[in-house]
């Protein structure tokens, strides 16, 4: 029977491992690095983790991760520019954010539509979407979604019900077929969203 002390390590190796990009192999490495530098790392991260899980929380307008119920990019008026810009993923809007080329607001879908996983347009954030257009100042929608089949199903999808309210635009050169927005580099995401044209 293992003691305390490993069972406490090999159960933070599990719940490592459940992290996206880390298996078994990397998580033991990442737990092992924690151990050895522990007043560097392992002390803070596990406070910063501690806070994290208390403050953290969806934006209830885009659905943006903070720490407030309105997170700072709804907030800030100087963004209250008429652009908003959809992605599928906090990911898709974090990385839209470090390319520093949008300085509108955004809607996180939460999501693609999926016949495949039984997701349909109530599952995600299009009402509310559907609700910020009317409600709010919006002259332009950007469709930031992913070059996936789910993800230009879902543009057609807003595209519809959207249509003749709002202008309407996508992405465009820059995104690969089948690529995702939080693997792209900042040059090709500034690309993409100033080359954006008009759906039909």
């Amino acid at each position: 029977m293992q003691d305390r002390s490993t069972s406490d390590i090999e159960n933070l190796i599990d719940l490592m491992a459940k992290l996206p990009g880390m298996g078994p192999r990397s998580a033991r490495r990442a737990v092992l690095h924690l151990v050895r530098k522990r007043g560097l790392l392992l002390t803070p991260l596990s406070d910063a983790m501690s806070r994290v899980a208390t403050t953290a929380r969806e934006c209830l307008n885009c659905g943006n991760v903070g720490t407030k119920d309105i997170c700072d990019i709804c907030e800030d008026e100087t963004r209250a520019n008429g652009e908003l810009c959809v992605v599928e993923s906090v990911s898709d809007l974090w990385a839209m954010e470090r390319a520093g080329v949008f300085k509108g607001r955004y809607h996180v879908l939460g999501g693609t539509l999926s016949a495949l996983d039984a997701i349909g347009p109530e599952d995600l954030r299009i009402p509310r979407l559907v609700d910020r257009v009317g409600s709010e100042s919006v002259s332009e929608v950007i469709l930031a979604l992913n070059a996936t089949i789910d993800g230009q199903t879902t543009a057609h999808y807003i595209a519809d019900q959207l249509n003749g309210q709002v202008r309407l635009t996508s992405l465009a050169q820059g995104v690969p077929i089948g690529g995702e927005l939080d693997y792209l580099d900042d040059g090709t995401i500034s690309a993409a969203l100033k080359a954006r044209k008009e759906l039909s």
